[in-house]
């Protein structure tokens, strides 16, 4: 079946570059990757989360922001080092702590998981993501349609 992607794309800023597609998963309270996520199997563990029992694997994780802990970067880079990591990120406020994670990710296993501040608004779960690099550098958000 052939996509296309919506003319109507988002911009937005990178905390780490780069490109994904997969599935929205879109929650409007933030998650901790420490205690909140299993970086074994990218399962939701936060029993105070209304994301209990999903799994961000392969998803385009769309949230306010990252939630608590410093060590919350630990877990999100060893999630993307097994593999069980979102396919990328799109947060209305810029999280320093899920960014570092990304960064060590990328440094240390050459994985990337792109990081982006964006206006969420309209993103709908289930909905087929992409995030690209645009000319400028900036990032570029579009629903993709099947």
């Amino acid at each position: 079946m052939m996509q296309s992607v919506d003319a109507i794309g988002r911009v937005g800023t990178f905390q780490l570059a780069g490109e994904a597609e997969g599935e929205a998963l879109v929650f409007s309270q933030p998650l901790s990757f420490w205690g909140g996520i299993e970086a074994e199997t990218g399962d939701i563990t936060d029993h105070s989360h209304p994301g209990l029992g999903q799994n961000v694997s392969g998803k385009i994780l769309v949230m306010p922001s990252g939630r608590g802990s410093s060590s919350s970067s630990s877990v999100l880079a060893e999630a993307i080092r097994r593999g069980t990591a979102p396919a990328g990120i799109l947060l209305e406020r810029p999280d320093p702590i899920l960014a570092v994670g990304a960064i060590v990710a990328e440094f240390l296993y050459a994985i990337s998981m792109p990081l982006v501040v964006c206006d969420i608004g309209g993103i709908v779960s289930g909905e087929r993501i992409a995030i690209d690099v645009g000319g400028d550098g900036g990032a570029i958000v579009r629903k993709v349609r099947k």
